[in-house]
């Protein structure tokens, strides 16, 4: 008896030994990604994971919504935003590793309908959106907070349209939600990066803005301080040729 509860205490003293010798268990990057990264992103990740790696955990959303997270402590890696803006915000509040930072995507901005509805628009200055609106309304991300939006503000403002319009916009939480809007026939015409119209069958291009009418659309990425050294090498790989062939094929510029 007292052989078999000696055996039975050494065999759980060497399980113990074990488990606090053991590694711990590295947990997944959490990428903090822009609403219009949904399919090319999560692309990139399951190509990142087929070599072996941990599959980074994507939670997406409007970038504004996601630096204020980063803001008030959200455990994250990466940031990837829609524009420079808001990590500049981010930079400044010291939640960015110095040295990591980098613009690597392009998109373009237009206007969509519904598919199978919408006349075909010359996008230029004064171009008569408002008449064809008629009664509906033009959905777009919020514009005083969200890139998508704040970039359709500014293209509409410098083309002398925005008066006309700023009344009747639907203002989304994000480009995806302002995606859906036009998708599902809630409102006739929306402003969204060329890469969600491409991702939704429901909508049609019907015009494509001047790239001189908005700021540049670009992409920084950048690893967050306290982001892990996996992190770190799943940023390299999405600014790394492979990386950038990946959002190419979803209709993306590269840098």
């Amino acid at each position: 008896m007292k052989k078999t509860m000696h055996r039975t205490i050494l065999g759980l003293a060497a399980i113990l030994l074990a488990a606090v010798q053991a590694p711990a268990v590295a947990k997944p990057p959490l990428v903090l990604a822009a609403a219009s990264l949904q399919e090319s992103l999560s692309a990139a990740a399951n190509a990142w994971a087929a070599r072996r790696h941990e599959r980074p955990v994507l939670s997406f959303a409007a970038s504004s919504a996601l630096a204020r997270q980063v803001e008030a402590g959200v455990p994250a890696d990466l940031f990837v935003s829609a524009d420079e803006a808001w990590m500049d915000d981010v930079q400044r509040k010291g939640m960015v590793r110095a040295g990591t930072r980098v613009s690597f995507l392009r998109n373009q901005l237009v206007l969509i309908a519904p598919a199978g509805r919408g006349a075909r628009m010359t996008i230029g200055r004064g171009f008569p959106l408002a008449r064809a609106l008629g009664r509906g309304r033009l959905a777009m991300a919020d514009p005083d907070a969200v890139p998508a939006g704040r970039y359709g503000k500014a293209a509409l403002t410098a083309l002398g349209v925005w008066p006309a319009v700023a009344g009747r916009v639907v203002r989304a939480e994000s480009v995806r939600a302002a995606l859906a809007l036009v998708a599902r026939g809630e409102a006739p015409y929306g402003i969204v990066y060329a890469t969600d119209a491409r991702a939704e069958r429901g909508v049609r291009v019907v015009g494509t803005f001047p790239a001189g009418s908005h700021p540049a659309i670009t992409y920084p990425v950048a690893l967050l301080k306290g982001g892990s050294a996996e992190a770190e090498r799943f940023r390299r790989f999405l600014i790394s040729p492979a990386g950038k062939a990946i959002f190419r094929r979803y209709g993306f510029g590269t840098r």
